[in-house]
């Protein structure tokens, strides 16, 4: 077995079997090429490793990996690195296999490259490396024992076949047991065994995720192993399920995903609650039923994401409600983006969790809905009701209390811009300065998610039928909020303190309670209002209030 070239390119990253100068078999190891043969000819075969002639070029880092090792000591990179390796997408995580001594490797390659190191998980031989780059990013290397007693058998024991596939980085061979360099250049999805959604039901969302954003297909019978295999992710810990259902949100199509997990019956497993969604009518101006409402939230707020944030592309504002979009909030991309990326726990983000709450927005709307005296269908209260069924579902899915508290807040308040946006269209009034300070009081930075939320929530109440006067009053209402919130916080979402409660106290010969925090209220409101500027301003202001 050794190392060659040949003409053909059509065995490019495989292993051939040459008998008298004829390719005879071809695998994606060095024993899947040599069986194919024996099974035909009883000649001892040549076995060689086809280059892939389009291989880029290796990150530099694993040049410092390799040189912090041994000469005789053999790594694999596998996985994702290799996946977006041979795809040409940037590698942020490396994973290595190796025969054993995971952990003492690691703690080699972090002595040597005087980086971080902790045992990720001592049980499977598995060690991390986190080294801190110049922008102060981390890049994460796992090292890894097989899984299983040798490559080719932890290779076979992975989920899918584009993440089934090893480099030798050292002689550039490749190794791909189950043709996972031919489905990422046909573009599908493959499981590696008709076993692997049992093994680990997560797989589902994560081979959901994947499909997204890879833009591949998902073939038929995988797509068959993990509708069976659903009802196992009840047994998946929560922990889990929230991250991998998290990174769905966070990607680039979390609207067809969520449609998705639905036709694979995951959803009914994991948020059962959206079940009772599926169709409960809507009055018009609805166009959808709740449950299909919900979904086109979720694809306008993507496109609406689209048009905003700093990657932004003109061809996505093409039709006029985006340019008109674009038009009027567009020059706060940048704190947009800036918003959406920040981390809130884990490297979750603002973003994902605006699109819990888009999926969760409506969720209590099946038990209020009820019809009026005048025949008119409502929905009171489902606001108030959504929020805490979002609320207590995140807590099951051990989301932090801050996650909670805002998913709680955008849903309890997601109709909120909508009535500023009424009350314009009806008679010319904007938010008042009271209603703004009022809204950002109650919402916090969560303020800025609600905007986009109310947003994409008109959009899909109408469909192609949003009068072009709805979309600009709700542009200008959503504007004038951001423009306070980014442009005058000082003024008009938080102003500085005039009096502390102490001063108020011994001012007015007072004892610590709520009336303290009333007073204090009080004069922030009137601030924002432009009423009170002055420490003599705020102190008579509270002996008004106090004397009423």
């Amino acid at each position: 077995m050794r190392g060659g070239s040949v003409d053909d390119t059509a065995y490019s990253g495989r292993w051939i079997a040459r008998l008298r100068g004829k390719i005879v078999a071809q695998g994606g190891t060095p024993e899947q090429a040599r069986r194919a043969a024996l099974s035909r000819f009883k000649e001892k075969p040549e076995i060689i490793f086809v280059p892939m002639t389009d291989l880029p070029n290796l990150p530099p880092l694993l040049d410092k990996v390799l040189a912090s090792l041994p000469a005789d000591q053999t790594v694999y990179l596998v996985g994702g690195a290799v996946r977006d390796l041979l795809l040409g997408r940037a590698i942020h995580d490396f994973d290595f296999a190796l025969a054993g001594g995971g952990i003492p490797v690691a703690r080699q390659v972090a002595n040597t490259l005087k980086a971080d190191f902790y045992p990720l998980d001592p049980e499977r031989d598995t060690g991390r490396v986190l080294v801190s780059q110049p922008d102060g990013t981390r890049i994460l290397l796992d090292f890894a024992s097989f899984r299983g007693d040798t490559l080719n058998a932890d290779l076979l024991g992975r989920d899918f076949t584009l993440n089934a596939i090893a480099l030798d980085p050292r002689t550039l061979q490749v190794f791909d047991p189950l043709g996972g360099a031919r489905d990422l250049k046909d573009k599908r999805l493959r499981a590696c065994s008709p076993s692997a959604f049992n093994d680990d039901p997560l797989r589902i969302l994560r081979g959901v995720r994947l499909a997204a954003d890879f833009g591949f297909r998902i073939l038929p019978e995988t797509r068959q192993a993990m509708k069976e295999s659903a009802a196992r992710l009840a047994g998946v810990s929560s922990e889990r399920v929230r991250d991998e259902l998290f990174r769905i949100l966070e990607g680039p199509a979390p609207a067809a995903c969520i449609r998705a997990l639905d036709l694979l019956g995951v959803l009914a497993v994991i948020l059962p609650e959206l079940a009772s969604l599926k169709g409960i009518s809507q009055p018009a101006p609805h166009v959808y039923d709740v449950w299909e409402h919900t979904l086109a939230v979720m694809a306008a707020l993507e496109t609406i994401l689209a048009a905003l944030t700093p990657d932004y592309n003109p061809e996505k504002a093409a039709d006029l409600l985006n340019g008109l979009l674009v038009l009027r909030v567009g020059r706060y991309r940048e704190q947009l983006g800036a918003h959406l990326s920040t981390s809130l726990t884990s490297g979750r983000t603002p973003r994902g969790l605006l699109f819990l709450a888009a999926l969760y927005h409506d969720v209590a709307k099946p038990q209020t809905q009820k019809v009026d005296e005048a025949g008119q269908m409502r929905f009171w209260g489902h606001d108030q009701q959504g929020a805490e069924m979002a609320a207590e579902r995140a807590r099951q899915l051990a989301f932090s209390n801050e996650e909670i508290a805002r998913l709680e807040t955008v849903i309890r308040m997601h109709m909120r811009i909508l009535f500023h946006t009424n009350r314009l269209l009806k008679d010319g009034r904007p938010p008042t300065r009271r209603a703004v300070y009022r809204f950002f009081r109650d919402s916090g930075a969560a303020g800025v998610d609600l905007c986009l939320l109310a947003l994409a929530d008109l959009r899909a109440t109408y469909g192609q039928t949003l009068p072009q006067e709805t979309w600009v009053a709700a542009l200008d209402v959503v504007r004038l909020l951001l423009e306070n919130w980014y442009e005058k916080p000082a003024e008009s979402v938080n102003p500085p303190p005039l009096v502390n409660g102490n001063e108020l106290m011994r001012e007015f010969n007072l004892k610590p309670g709520p009336k303290v925090g009333e007073l204090l209220e009080a004069i922030r409101e009137a601030q924002a209002m432009g009423e009170v500027s002055t420490r003599e301003e705020a102190i008579a202001l509270a002996r008004k209030k106090l004397w009423i």
